[in-house]
């Protein structure tokens, strides 16, 4: 089913999302996680893609085997060290397999990357490409609190607009953890003419070493409130675990209160994970 389909309802949704194993000896872990996370029955479960593309063929097995699950299958698929010939190849073997949701992302820059034969530049390029080429329901990633190479958040709403416009049917923000944050980028969204979907990426931190990571991948301000609990709980691996799950769910609640339907959870191939927020929602969803 696409995604587009999901959101249309307005009812309210929550999706998980797990990576793909680096090396094939953890495939088979992997592939036990999400068939737990399958069985909980999220609205859709997404797949990374990788870093620098090199756990792509894993990306496409996981999202069949979610498929083949029952549930909706989000496919990340990366741009920025791909060729055109090499998308296409991708974009014919998820059509082949019935897989209907792609995520479009340019990716991260490999350090040693040259720049000079670029095929596909960002984001926007991919999305035109993918919407060229077929039938499928296409996601992008935002920012709430502003992409780290955009500069000001008005030069980061006009590239975000360029997605939308390219063919984007929703958007996904990176994790966040001061609700306010989003609330204020809806805003500016909104006024920019923007108003496709947009699914808030909770991350729940469940142990003290995902701090510093999350702030890495996202640069994500990190509130007075949450400090004090990692700062408090951090040395308790029982004690984090549960505090980061409690802290996730009450910004997942806090959405769901102010109108935020859609919920996306960085679950990190984590089944009690998810399973511990699902329970803590068993009567909002």
């Amino acid at each position: 089913m696409k995604i587009c389909e999901i959101l249309s309802t307005n009812r309210p949704t929550l999706s998980f999302e797990v990576f793909p194993p680096k090396t094939s000896d953890k495939f088979e872990t992997v592939q036990s996680s999400v068939k737990t996370m399958s069985a909980l029955k999220p609205a859709w479960m997404s797949v990374t893609y990788g870093a620098g593309g090199g756990t792509s063929d894993y990306t496409v097995k996981i999202a069949q085997g979610i498929k083949d699950s029952g549930v909706a299958a989000l496919a990340h698929l990366s741009c920025i060290s791909s060729t055109k010939e090499r998308v296409r190849s991708q974009l014919t073997q998820l059509k082949e397999l019935g897989i209907e949701n792609i995520l479009a992302l340019r990716g991260d820059k490999p350090a040693d990357f040259d720049e000079s034969n670029l095929q596909y530049h960002y984001a926007s390029d991919l999305i035109e490409e993918i919407k060229a080429f077929g039938d499928f329901c296409i996601g992008a990633a935002c920012y709430p609190e502003g992409h780290p190479e955009a500069g000001c958040w008005s030069n980061d709403i006009i590239n975000l607009k360029k997605k939308v416009d390219a063919g984007c049917d929703f958007l996904t923000t990176q994790m966040f953890f001061d609700n306010g944050m989003f609330y204020s980028f809806r805003y500016r969204c909104r006024e920019a003419g923007i108003q496709v979907p947009i699914v808030a990426g909770i991350m729940p931190i469940t142990n003290q070493v995902q701090v510093a990571r999350a702030l890495q991948l996202s640069q994500a301000y990190m509130p007075p409130k949450f400090r004090s609990l990692v700062d408090h709980f951090g040395s308790n691996p029982a004690a984090m675990k549960q505090a980061g799950i409690i802290y996730a769910t009450d910004q997942i609640i806090d959405l769901l209160a102010n109108g935020i339907n859609n919920i996306h959870i960085y679950t990190m191939n984590k089944p009690d994970v998810a399973e511990a927020i699902m329970k803590n929602l068993s009567e909002l969803m």
